[in-house]
């Protein structure tokens, strides 16, 4: 499933931080890393605190050194090094991302305002959301211990649409490679706890609306169970669970308890439930994520 994994690098040892989960995603997959830096036009002369790169040369001996990581020994590394024009640096990575091949980009989350100025800066925000490639966000500071944890528990949030359920091979996949098992999650919300357009319900009638969410629970469950038995069958380890309540609180629970080391999301921003997903997942939830997340768009 994935050959080449991009990895933009700003020349900061923060950025560099993400190269030990990315070389262990690499060796699994035996795929190819690509190392990248955007030289960006009219850069400042510093980065987090570091020399910030803003000539192609040491660009290339910057790489050239990244490359040296014990963490990534044996894998095939590929480097690559772009002069930014008018398109920005946001569009560079996506565009190269798709003119190198690769299938998935890392990107190193840092910053004043940790991940939440990287998603919601110009250039995650474009990754994501004008992309196709899923995206893997790691905050640096959780990355505390090597070698790298091995992945064992992978939550999967679904909400019942079609474009969530692309996350499923994804999750799949790693679940295979990994030897992992894949924890199936559903939060269904509460009167008290649901989206604005249920809200807006509860409100005309209440009774309805509890109604509403109590089938919906039901019929997750059954949902649940058939995607578990799908998974079943392929041989994956799976186990399944509805909760009730505020979905971002669920997931940080789950996280908790069932000591998950990946969370694989697609979005898509159509139903009540992504709504949420869409307005408080990444605010609220990435910016403290204690592990690595892939965010892909759903169709």
């Amino acid at each position: 499933m994935f050959t080449r994994i991009l990895v933009p690098l700003d020349g900061s040892e923060l950025a560099e931080k993400v190269l030990p989960f990315t070389c262990y995603l690499a060796e699994k997959f035996q795929a190819t890393l690509v190392l990248f830096h955007v030289v960006e036009k009219d850069a400042p002369k510093e980065i987090h605190g570091q020399h910030h790169l803003r000539h192609v040369d040491e660009a290339r001996i910057y790489l050239n050194k990244v490359a040296e990581n014990p963490a990534c020994a044996g894998i095939t590394i590929v480097q690559d090094v772009h002069e930014v024009q008018e398109e920005g640096v946001a569009q560079t990575i996506r565009d190269h991302a798709e003119e190198l091949k690769t299938d998935l980009i890392v990107l190193c989350a840092h910053g004043n305002g940790g991940l939440r100025d990287v998603f919601f800066g110009s250039i995650a925000q474009q990754v994501i959301r004008e992309g196709r490639i899923p995206v893997v966000f790691i905050r640096p500071e959780t990355i505390k211990v090597l070698p790298i944890n091995p992945i064992r528990h992978i939550l999967l949030p679904l909400d019942g649409s079609k474009s969530h359920e692309d996350s499923i091979p994804i999750a799949a996949t790693l679940a295979e490679k990994f030897h992992a098992k894949i924890n199936l999650l559903t939060v269904v919300p509460t009167i008290e706890t649901s989206p604005v357009r249920a809200a807006l319900i509860s409100r005309v009638s209440p009774r309805a609306a509890k109604l509403s969410l109590d089938i919906s629970a039901q019929q997750a469950e059954k949902y649940l169970a058939a995607i578990s038995e799908d998974l079943s069958d392929d041989g994956i380890a799976v186990s399944w669970k509805v909760l009730r309540g505020d979905v971002l609180a669920g997931l940080t629970e789950t996280i908790s308890v069932e000591n998950i080391d990946l969370v694989v999301i697609a979005t898509h921003g159509h139903s009540a439930i992504d709504v949420t997903w869409e307005g408080s997942l990444t605010p609220r939830f990435l910016p403290n994520a204690q592990i690595p997340v892939i965010l892909l768009r759903g169709n």
